[in-house]
């Protein structure tokens, strides 16, 4: 298939190369021209600019592949790819990434190293984000052990272990044994990154989701509002993690009774998350049905039963039809199809629904 490229992205990208080569002996360049695109990718996907930012991984891939199929830096790629996927929805396509890139690594680093860690989090993730709960656990928990033991009990990647381990737990309704892993995040976090960083606000994110799913309210609203404010501040108004944060903090007014404050958080996310990822993504899906979730409530069925059908059919294409998110859609649709009298159709529904969430995980 043609690759295309924005002629600015191709210009860029031959300049560097140019005064790369022409500086450096060959195995040196070719070095520096694999990080360019790293680097450059990164830069793309934390603006959000996926396209771009698939664009410069795959030259990525390509350019590590020279120095050897076990070599590092070919984890690394695959990894960076794999995870630009992996926030698309793109499930497929990046389980086979992360599964080489823990390949390479463990047998070029050792299965003790931090870089295998990272990895292991990355698979783990990926199962969680399909609901394979039972496959992410001791990956999870393999990751956490590798850090603390490498790096020490206060080490950033420490937090990310940590938290990964919380939030499945937080899914499987297993309160008391996430919250602590959450508390020590971000104390980790606050002393090793600042109070004002990304990932502090993550971890306020998941603490208040915690005390929120417990109705813990007046717990978790200071917490919410203080990681939205530290997003905005850090990544700017239109970031994808600023809809994140405006649907968690909707979520909780929304519980509350609070409607008029919970939908132009929700509305505002679903704008935040179409511009940036695409009218196809999951998250977009989970904008669509926060937005239902009110209108629902409120009695305004019509305005809500598109919200539901818009988001069933992305998550459908997106997860695959067994994932708990589509029995989510499905019972969702059907709710707003039985208060506009259409009963056969909302029965079919929930019979799928429940057949999903029947099975094993």
């Amino acid at each position: 298939m043609k690759k295309f490229y924005s002629p600015r992205l191709k210009l860029l990208i031959l300049l560097l190369i140019l005064a790369l080569t022409q500086s450096l002996p060959v195995c040196q360049a070719q070095n520096a021209i694999w990080k360019t695109y790293i680097d450059a990718g990164n830069e793309e996907q934390n603006k959000g600019h996926y396209d771009q930012a698939e664009k410069l991984y795959l030259l990525a891939v390509e350019e590590a592949q020279k120095f050897g199929q076990q070599d590092p830096r070919l984890a690394i790629s695959l990894n960076n790819l794999g995870e630009l996927y992996d926030k698309q929805g793109k499930y497929t396509q990046a389980e086979p990434l992360y599964k080489r890139a823990l390949a390479i690594d463990e047998k070029a680093v050792g299965s003790d190293n931090p870089s295998v860690a990272a990895d292991l989090n990355n698979l783990g993730s990926l199962y969680y984000e399909q609901g394979k709960y039972t496959q992410a656990e001791p990956l999870f928990k393999r990751a956490l052990a590798i850090h603390e033991k490498a790096l020490g009990s206060d080490h950033p990647s420490v937090a990310t272990s940590l938290n990964n381990l919380g939030l499945l737990y937080l899914k499987q309704g297993k309160y008391t044994q996430a919250e602590p892993l959450y508390k020590r995040a971000l104390a980790i976090h606050e002393k090793a990154l600042g109070s004002d960083h990304p990932s502090v606000a993550a971890d306020l994110n998941s603490l208040g989701s915690l005390y929120y799913e417990q109705g813990k309210y007046t717990q978790a609203e200071p917490l919410l509002k203080r990681a939205l404010a530290i997003d905005e501040k850090a990544l700017g108004l239109d970031h994808p993690l600023i809809a994140s944060g405006l649907n968690n903090l909707g979520m909780l007014y929304y519980e509350q009774g609070k409607y008029t404050q919970a939908e132009p958080l929700f509305k505002r996310a679903l704008a935040i998350d179409e511009k940036a990822l695409g009218s196809d993504h999951p998250s977009v899906a989970t904008s669509l049905n926060n937005l239902g979730e009110l209108y629902d409530k409120q009695g305004k069925y019509v305005q809500a039963e598109p919200l539901f059908k818009r988001a069933l059919a992305i998550h459908e294409k997106a997860l695959g039809s067994d994932h708990p998110d589509v029995a989510t859609g499905l019972n969702n649709y059907a709710q707003v199809l039985r208060k506009l009298n259409k009963t056969s159709e909302a029965d079919s529904l929930e019979a799928r629904a429940n057949n999903i969430l029947n099975k094993p995980r």
